[in-house]
């Protein structure tokens, strides 16, 4: 009896010193499941390659990379159910449809999985915060800062829009408008918004239009990818490269050609890499319960600093990223 005893009491001593061992070498393992709109999306893959690296600074999580192969709600939804079931820590989703998701969203955040949206939003009771990639202030004074920047701060500027309906196009123009009322924006002066409908034959057209019926324009800035390749080609077309430069949101793989033929000295748009990369530290905060986690407080994102919330849940990474001929074929390789 006395021998039974001590046996199990070394058996204990073993057990709680092995549970001891297991706590000082393991830390908690977080799981951190980043769903996109889909797979073979080159955006969503460089979103992966950001969170792989914020997972390697933090440690202790693991990214599961995941959407449907064709953009949908449906797939998303099916992907989530299959997420709680592995209680994952965090779901990060850049939704397909920001009404759709709820319901299953909150029934994920019930079990304690913290749901952050990134890029394309769900609706506020669907998660705990969504990351913008930039805000309205921050890419209106980028594309005015950009332009002026290209002709020296002075001279006549114009605006190629997508639709004249395109809320997020007229928010970022106003925007523009008020920025150059600032001082050291004084020189510059806007003489046309036109509108292409996010159409290529359009916008070609409606940037030929301005080219000629404004012999002294200096530069175009065109808030759209559409409306930046088309004035761009229209630049050239017209032989007024050196002369007239373009700037605006466009995307690498599309714009690189227009940077080396010089109609483009830079442009900007929002970088996935760090975006995925910011996503995934807020999602860490969450997980981790930062006092600051919440509307009207801020997480910290690593190398991206600190992201203010609204009271609205939403926060905003950072300005547009810039790109030229420094960085231009690196990124157009990946979207």
């Amino acid at each position: 009896m006395k021998l039974r005893k001590i046996v199990l009491a070394a058996v204990a001593a073993g057990v709680l010193a092995l549970v001891a061992g297991c706590k000082e070498k393991a830390p908690d393992h977080i799981r951190i499941a980043m769903v996109v709109k889909n797979l073979g999306n080159g955006f969503f893959d460089a979103a992966h390659n950001g969170a792989d690296d914020a997972a390697r600074e933090l440690k202790n999580v693991e990214i599961i990379y995941t959407g449907p192969t064709t953009p949908s709600a449906e797939g998303q939804i099916e992907i989530i159910n299959s997420l709680i079931s592995q209680k994952v820590d965090a779901i990060v989703i850049s939704a397909n449809d920001p009404n759709a998701l709820v319901p299953i969203t909150k029934k994920a955040m019930s079990r304690g999985i913290k749901v952050i949206s990134f890029d394309s939003g769900l609706a506020p009771e669907g998660r705990l915060m969504q990351l913008n990639p930039s805000n309205a202030a921050l890419i209106g004074e980028k594309q005015i800062q950009m332009a002026s920047d290209a002709i020296g701060g002075a001279g006549e500027i114009a605006i190629l829009s997508a639709s004249a309906q395109a809320t997020n196009q007229n928010i970022w123009i106003g925007v523009m408008k008020q920025v150059l009322q600032k001082p050291e924006f004084s020189k510059l002066q806007l003489v046309a918004t036109v509108y292409g409908d996010d159409q290529s034959d359009k916008s070609y057209r409606e940037a030929i239009g301005l080219l000629r019926s404004n012999p002294q324009l200096k530069a175009i800035i065109a808030p759209t990818t559409v409306g930046i390749n088309a004035a761009s080609k229209a630049v050239v077309d017209e032989h007024l490269v050196g002369k007239v430069f373009v700037t605006g949101l466009g995307l690498p793989s599309e714009m690189a050609g227009h940077v080396k033929s010089g109609a483009v000295r830079e442009f900007a748009i929002w970088n996935p890499i760090d975006l995925g990369y910011a996503a995934t530290y807020a999602a860490y905060g969450y997980i981790k319960q930062q006092p600051t986690a919440k509307p009207g407080g801020s997480v910290s994102a690593g190398r991206m600093g600190s992201i203010a919330i609204d009271g609205n849940g939403e926060g905003a990474m950072a300005a547009p990223y810039t790109y030229d001929k420094s960085n231009v074929d690196k990124f157009a390789k990946i979207f």
